[in-house]
Order: structure tokens, then sequence, then C-alpha cells
């Protein structure tokens, strides 16, 4: 007797059932009606009527059926965030039970240092474009820092309307930008090679080991101190690198990005050092490789050898001071000079294309030799110049 009219169904004999989606949820209502021919015909023009208003954004469940549970869900699911700062809170509660830690620390920082102080007193609603617009216009940060700081908010905002708590998310397909002055390439300052001797010779045992193995793998320091004796392959001269230890995690993660799971081909200097390393480390407990040698222990986070080895060899040897990550700039750029193909390089220092590695490592790249080319010439040239004279 219902199917003449598509989501209203006859249930009993004194009830009428419509059937209806209202936030991505299946909902069924009864009305209290006979299901006479004329009954239905007047649920059918209500429930068309409920279609209608769901579509123009105009439906209140609690008015249209104030005795429902739906109604009390949807009205507990719409009311219970009201503010930025509750939709933030609760939002990055979520998000720690899936996120990795040092992410989660920067999310932290960003959304209860700046993201709520500017936003937090808003309803969820009222947070339009423009006021975000505003917002960046009177920060004093590049634009690469505002886009880190409005990144955990472009998500939770897309978590918001994917829960159809806001219609839309004011960030979707819009960055931020300001005019600046041309951005300096990195940071990269590599240390020469007597800098490197110099450094090497103010360090002995297994600060040595550690610096001349960084040197010549352009490990990250968070991959250094997770690699462990298991990760070396000695047959084939290489380490695997699959986690990192950074400072704001209780246990090594997995790395970030899949290219950043690699091999990377331990060169003779690199395997000198792990091979010296072997008397103080190959049978720690941890299984790792490189430890705190003041107290023969996993090092806690990456700072720990900046302040403990790093700073103190380069005052030692009177070499200017840079931060040990640019240990890896100067394997890239020893690399490069040297002439190793960038894109081997940029696998060995995981990055997934080496399009990085000409941005930022560009003035290493060698310049092309005055024989480049002939060597194509000599192949395949002689066979066209054949063919063309035919």
């Amino acid at each position: 007797m219902g199917g003449k009219w598509p989501g209203v169904n006859a249930v009993s004999e004194t009830s009428i059932e419509i059937t209806f989606s209202y936030r991505g949820v299946r909902c069924r209502e009864r009305i209290k009606l006979q299901p006479t021919p004329a009954n239905l015909k007047r649920v059918a023009q209500h429930r068309a009527a409920v279609l209608e208003a769901i579509a123009l954004g105009t439906f209140d469940y609690t008015v249209t059926f104030p005795d429902s549970t739906r109604a009390r869900m949807f009205a507990e699911r719409l009311g219970q965030v009201e503010t930025v700062e509750d939709y933030l809170c609760a939002w990055f509660d979520q998000q720690s039970l899936t996120l990795k830690a040092s992410t989660l620390h920067d999310y932290r920082m960003t959304i209860f240092n700046h993201l709520i102080p500017a936003f937090g007193s808003m309803r969820l609603s009222d947070l339009k474009r423009p006021v975000i617009r505003n917002w960046c216009n009177t920060l004093t940060a590049g634009n690469k820092r505002i886009a880190n700081m409005l990144s955990p908010l472009r998500i939770a905002l897309n978590d918001a309307v994917d829960d159809e708590m806001i219609e839309s998310n004011p960030l979707h397909d819009w960055t931020y930008r300001r005019k600046t002055a041309p951005r300096r390439i990195d940071d990269v300052d590599p240390l020469s090679s007597s800098e490197q001797t110099s450094i090497l010779a103010n360090l002995e045992g297994a600060a040595r080991n550690l610096v001349q193995f960084a040197f010549w793998t352009g490990l990250r320091t968070s991959e250094l101190i997770a690699l462990e004796w298991k990760d070396i392959d000695w047959i084939r001269s290489v380490a695997r690198i699959n986690k990192a230890k950074t400072a704001h995690a209780k246990e090594p993660e997995t790395p970030k990005t899949r290219a950043g799971a690699r091999e990377v081909k331990l060169l003779p200097m690199a395997l000198q050092a792990l091979d010296a390393q072997k008397e103080h480390s190959l049978l720690h407990p941890s299984g790792l490789i490189w430890l705190n040698p003041r107290s023969n222990l996993p090092w806690k986070g990456p700072n720990g050898i900046r302040k403990s080895i790093w700073l103190p060899a380069l005052e030692r040897a009177g070499v200017r001071y840079r931060r040990p990550y640019q240990t890896r700039h100067t394997y890239a750029s020893m690399m490069l000079s040297a002439g190793e193909a960038p894109m081997w390089v940029a696998v060995q220092m995981g990055h997934a294309d080496w399009t990085m590695i000409a941005r930022v490592y560009g003035r290493w790249l060698p310049d092309a030799s005055p024989q480049a080319g002939l060597k194509a010439n000599a192949t395949f040239g002689q066979d066209a110049v054949i063919t063309n004279g035919c």
C-alpha cells in the first residue's frame, strides 16, 4: 500500500513511517495516522516538505518531530560545539590518538598559542575567510610560517564540514599570501673539508664516530639516534632507515613520507666509523648504534648531540658555529660537487625526487663539461647521419 509513495510505508494499523536522510544519517519517523490512501498521500506531501526544507537548509528536526529521539540527538550534536575553542580542543583530543608525537606537538603549539587566542571565543559558524585574512595581516611571520599555522585549522575545519557542523570550510582552495622579499634559499652552510678534519680531530671515541658517520651518510639527527645495529646490511654495505626519534616522541616513529624509508649506501668513511663504534655499543641491550658517550644510554632527542658533542667540538676546533643539521647539507654538497647523480643523492637523503636537491643545492651542481653530449653523439649520431644521407 505504501509502494505508490517513495519513502512512505504503512507499518501498523495506526501509524505511517517516512524515511529520509538528514546530515548523512538515514532517519525514520512514525506519524500516528491510519494508513488510508488519503493519509498516505498526506504523509507523502509532508515528507516532500521535509526534503525541501532540508535542501534549503531550513529544516529544524526538533520543531518537525519534537518527540523524536533523533531530534534530541541532532540537537545535542549541533549544540555541543558552540565556539572555535570548544571545537579545536575536542578535535585536538581526537588527533592525539593517531598523530605522530612531533606533529602533535606542532599542532598543540599552534592551536593553544595562536588559533584559540585569536578565534577561540567566536562561534564556529562565524569563522569566515575575511576574519582569518585580517588576522594573518597582523602577523609578522613569513608566508611559510603562516601557512604552517593555518594547516591544522584547515584540517580541523574540513572535519567540521564532514561532520556537518559548518556548511563550508573558509580555508578551502585559499592560501594566504603577502608580498615579501625574495626568500633566501634555506640555511645551507656546509662545512669545508678542513673544517671537518678540525672537528673530528677534537673528538674521540664514540663521539668522533658519530660525527664522522653523520658527515658521510647525510642522515638527519633524529634518524641517527634511532639507528640500530640490525639496520646495517654489512654484505651490501647499506643502512636501512625506517624510523626516527624526535624530542617529543617516547619511542622512535616511522618516517613521515614514503621516500623517508630508504636504504643509504655506506661509503668507506661511514663504514670506518661503524667499525670503530662496535667496541662502544655493539653489545648494548638497546641495540642502538649511537649512544650518549657520557651516560652510555640512548639519546632522549636530537638536541642532546648539539649540546654535549657538537658545540664543544666546534669551540675547541675554532670552527664557526653551524647547527648539527649542517652535517646533512655537508654530505649533499660533497656528493654533488664530486659529480654524483642528483637523483641518487635525492634517494640517499630521502627526497621523493631531485627537485629539492636542485633548488637547495643547485650551486654545488657542477657545470656541464666541454665534453658533455659527445658520448651520445658518438653512440647515436652516426646512424642519424647515414639515414639522412640516404
